[in-house]
């Protein structure tokens, strides 16, 4: 989702430092239990700047690096502590030949159970995978019913290999309101090992963020809709069919105060679930509870664990952002 605010005055270009990086922001404390979480010491850092609207981080593992979507410029960036920024694929996620909307390019990333790399794709407006051994992308998922969608925004991974991801029409040239849009609702969906492609969403107005537990039996996705800011939970069942869901933390009060929605999400080895949205990030447990904020100071649209999981890297606006943490992020 891309909102705009006012920032610090940035250069035109993509930079990153050595460390003793620049740190910013602070920590809001709401309830004792985030100590064990996030240290009384802990410094939200500047690690790279530049960029148009940051979104999609994941952690690649096999390479230590960070990659992440600068969706307006149709652009995959890389960052490692030791070589900074540098561009990983370009075009990340539109190949036409005119130029389409202002957010053309990749949203979320996210990895499979065989390492391959998944893009959200506004332009081409698909689930891709970038494959192994060459020969660049295929489409996971474009259709479902043989209508297009709107632009895929963020992608999570179940261990059974099924692909969970959120439809909004942020990519759209127009929006909600685009003639080019097929599809009537904005949904989450299924895509199954064989292909097989499932909604299994349809109610939510602007399903944004999405991703898992740790014991894979709760899907949570975040609404980015004024006056209904919601962090929703829905159980799975053995099959990856999705129960009813529920409100788990409505950040409406927080939104009308502060810049932001809920966007994108990630949980902990506990269960509590770090999503962005109203001043940088929440941290709610899996029980519903804010136990206090990361406030980075700027509009904040996604997070992914990495390093040893214990770090967590956030797209802010202009900026790539991290923090250390006392926590480890589910998957490592």
């Amino acid at each position: 989702m891309r909102t705009f605010i006012l920032a610090t005055v940035l250069t035109s270009f993509a930079w990153s430092q050595q460390a003793p990086f620049p740190t910013a922001g602070q920590i809001e404390r709401l309830d004792p239990a985030l100590d064990a979480l996030i240290p009384a010491d802990a410094k939200i850092e500047v690690i790279a700047s530049g960029f148009t609207w940051s979104e999609g981080p994941v952690w690649d593992k096999t390479n230590s690096r960070l990659l992440f979507s600068d969706v307006p410029n149709n652009v995959v960036h890389q960052w490692t502590e030791k070589d900074g920024i540098g561009v990983f694929l370009k075009p990340s996620g539109y190949t036409g030949p005119t130029a389409y909307s202002k957010e053309s390019g990749s949203n979320g990333l996210a990895f499979d159970n065989e390492g391959r790399l998944l893009s959200c794709e506004h332009g081409d407006r698909r689930v891709s995978v970038l494959t192994m051994n060459g020969g660049g992308k295929v489409t996971a998922a474009d259709r479902f019913d043989g209508k297009r969608f709107n632009s895929p925004n963020d992608v999570c991974v179940h261990p059974k290999g099924w692909i969970y991801f959120t439809d909004p029409p942020y990519g759209l040239p127009n929006g909600a309101d685009d003639p080019l849009r097929e599809i009537d609702q904005f949904g989450v969906y299924r895509i199954d090992p064989d292909g097989k492609v499932h909604s299994v969403i349809g109610d939510l107005k602007r399903p944004n963020g999405v991703t898992l537990s740790p014991d894979s039996k709760t899907l949570y996705v975040a609404q980015s809709q004024g006056g209904e800011a919601w962090l929703m939970s829905y159980p799975l069942d053995d099959q990856g069919n999705v129960g009813k869901g529920e409100i788990l933390y409505d950040a409406t009060p927080l939104s009308q105060k502060d810049k932001g929605m809920p966007d994108g999400l990630k949980t902990d080895q506990q269960g509590n679930i770090w999503c962005t949205g109203p001043g940088g990030v929440l941290i709610v447990t899996p029980e519903g509870k804010l136990l206090g904020r990361i406030l980075t100071g700027h509009l904040t649209a996604n997070c992914a664990w990495g390093d040893d999981g214990s770090t967590l890297y956030m797209t802010a606006d202009h900026y790539i952002m991290r923090i250390r943490t006392s926590a480890k992020g589910a998957g490592f």
